[in-house]
């Protein structure tokens, strides 16, 4: 396990690599304050994170050997599906196009947790997504504390309590080695950029949604509180990148 998470892990849940220009760079001045390139990168691994955490939760809900990962595939499932309608309400807003897919990385993990069963099954999932969940958490901070758009803020508020509650019922399972999660989670491998990058979705695509469950306690954002936005009236709205980082 140890080699495997170590070949796959950082930056797991976001699936993107850094771009080398300034992440501080405004791309865009909007009515709910500048958007940077990091807000808007951010704003995309949110996305992608769904869209492998989601269905591993539904696979977790089904293979899991254990009552922990199964509780904790219930969050995932639970969480994302909020998450991921909060990102698709506010990209059109800040004009940010969202990826279909995850990252070739994070497919990985999708399809090397497929093949396995019982408690490799349940140790691997708890490993990497305790992995993974750590290793966006402080990122998360780093946005929330120095966004100037009130909508990411809205979305890194919600992002921070999703990771935070995802990292607790990980822990809960008992099944975390956290040496070997910590040192993955520290020391990431370099993979090129073509694996930690969702793919802009093809033209005229349809927009996967990821559904809340029918017994789901999370909300996707209320923007009441963030539309006052810090831009002055008339400014422009984001650009239209695609996912891809740089």
């Amino acid at each position: 396990m140890a080699l495997t998470l170590a070949a796959l892990a950082y930056p797991g849940m976001l699936g993107l690599s850094m771009t080398a220009t300034a992440q501080d760079r405004i791309i865009a001045n909007t009515q709910w304050g500048p958007l940077t390139e990091q807000d808007r990168d951010f704003v995309v691994k949110v996305r992608a994170a769904g869209l492998w955490e989601y269905p591993l939760g539904q696979i977790g809900l089904q293979k899991g050997a254990s009552k922990g990962v199964k509780t904790a595939s219930e969050h995932l499932v639970d969480g994302h599906a909020a998450l991921d309608a909060s990102c698709r309400k506010i990209a059109p807003m800040l004009n940010i196009t969202l990826p279909n897919v995850a990252s070739p990385q994070q497919e990985g993990f999708v399809t090397q947790l497929k093949a396995e069963t019982g408690k490799q099954f349940d140790t691997d999932f708890a490993n990497i997504l305790r992995m993974t969940h750590g290793s966006i958490f402080n990122a998360i901070a780093k946005i929330r504390s120095t966004t100037k758009n009130s909508l990411v803020r809205a979305l890194a508020d919600q992002a921070n309590d999703t990771v935070l509650d995802h990292m607790t019922v990980m822990e809960k399972t008992g099944l975390v080695d956290f040496d070997q999660t910590l040192f993955n989670q520290t020391t990431p491998p370099k993979l090129p950029s073509s694996d930690l990058t969702p793919p802009a979705p093809p033209a005229g695509q349809p927009e996967i949604v990821l559904t809340p469950p029918p017994t789901a306690t999370s909300t996707p954002l209320d923007l009441s509180g963030a539309m006052g936005g810090g831009a002055n009236p008339g400014t422009t709205p984001a650009p239209n990148p695609s996912p891809t980082v740089g």
